[in-house]
């Protein structure tokens, strides 16, 4: 198993939403948003930064601690 990099699915689970949300709301396709959520992909800097905005959060809250 790889190392988990970033959280999209702990905090689409969160705020309730789903990977079909995203995708749809980013104009992705479901099973590029179903790679990031298992950590096999990461998405662009500028994809996580409109996560976070699509979600109303502060983009750290996407990824794991380093320390």
């Amino acid at each position: 198993m790889g190392i988990s990099i970033n959280r999209i699915k702990v905090v689409l689970a969160e705020n309730r939403k789903t990977n079909k949300w995203l995708a749809d709301a980013l104009g992705k396709n479901v099973a590029t948003v179903s790679r990031w959520c298992t950590n096999e992909s990461q998405p662009t800097v500028e994809t996580f930064y409109q996560i976070a905005k699509l979600l109303d959060i502060d983009i750290r809250e996407l990824f794991n601690k380093t320390k």
